[in-house]
């Protein structure tokens, strides 16, 4: 006699006990809350009072909670002599346009290498995960020659086109690509006319959909959460990051408003990821990256 299978909301789902699935879910749920801790930490600092902010051991909760800390900060905030506006400004700019240009050359430039056989193009994939190797402090001389030659410095391409040119979005694209686009599909595409660009916009980009979402996200935080750069010296092209790090840098006096810069910072990078994680999961299970 054949086993019945367990379904759930109408879906087959593994055929595990229900006792497993508990077990399961009880660990998930352990580790979850573990790895959730340095967040209710930090928005547990950000509305106490200053007496608590500094008792030992630190307490994962608040006698006495106080809006006080945001109102410190957006009162340093309109202390600052740019207008904060301006740095609110430079930080929308540069993580939209940066990730929009990082986008589009990742996706085209995966699309090339993973469907359009040309020679050397296995060559140039090692190359580019070799490139995965070095991180920007390592290449940040080099950079800064090519920028200086180019007469990027201190201008908002400095931080922007090295943005384009990141290798995990190109990696991270190729590798789903090549898992997830059928040639046939594509080659049916072109036998019935359609340019290769065309086939790349209507047929290629909407298969990937998790990886682009995804590469959007990696990069839009990238930008968002950078701080100062070591090719900008003016202060009306500083992030709002920068900012607020330079305003909190004031010693124990502004710890409370220095938690609540935190926050702020990191509200839209996770609302963005949870809205988003679906796609996040199943790109990295495609592309085969673990971390």
């Amino acid at each position: 006699m054949a086993k019945k299978l367990r379904t759930r909301k109408h879906r087959v789902v593994l055929n595990r006990s229900a006792g497993g699935d508990t077990v399961i879910s009880i660990i998930l749920t352990i580790f979850g809350a573990f790895m959730f801790l340095p967040m209710l930490y930090i928005l547990m600092n950000s509305v106490k009072p200053m007496a608590e902010l500094w008792i030992y051991p630190p307490r994962f909760y608040v006698v006495s909670p106080t809006l006080g800390n945001f109102k410190s900060l957006f009162s340093l905030m309109g202390d600052s002599w740019v207008p904060f506006s301006r740095y609110i400004f430079n930080t929308v700019f540069i993580s939209v346009v940066g990730t929009f240009g990082n986008l589009m050359l990742s996706s085209m430039a995966a699309y090339a290498l993973a469907k359009i056989p040309f020679p050397g193009h296995k060559w140039m994939f090692k190359l580019i995960r070799t490139a995965l190797m070095f991180s920007s402090t390592v290449t940040s001389i080099a950079n800064f020659i090519t920028m200086s030659i180019l007469g990027w410095v201190d201008t908002y391409w400095a931080i922007i086109i090295p943005a384009f040119g990141s290798t995990l979005g190109l990696y991270l694209m190729k590798q789903f690509m090549d898992s997830n686009v059928s040639s046939a599909v594509l080659e049916s595409a072109r036998l019935d006319g359609a340019s290769e660009m065309k086939t790349f916009w209507t047929i290629a980009m909407p298969m990937v959909k998790p990886a682009w979402l995804t590469l959007i996200i990696y990069c839009f935080q990238g930008l968002w959460n950078a701080g100062a750069s070591p090719y900008v010296y003016s202060e009306e092209l500083k992030t709002l990051n920068y900012a607020i790090g330079q305003i909190t840098a004031g010693g124990v006096a502004r710890a409370g408003a220095s938690a609540a810069a935190t926050v702020v910072m990191m509200m839209v990078p996770i609302l963005v990821f949870v809205i988003s994680q679906s796609n996040i999961i199943e790109t990295m299970g495609s592309s085969g990256m673990k971390d």
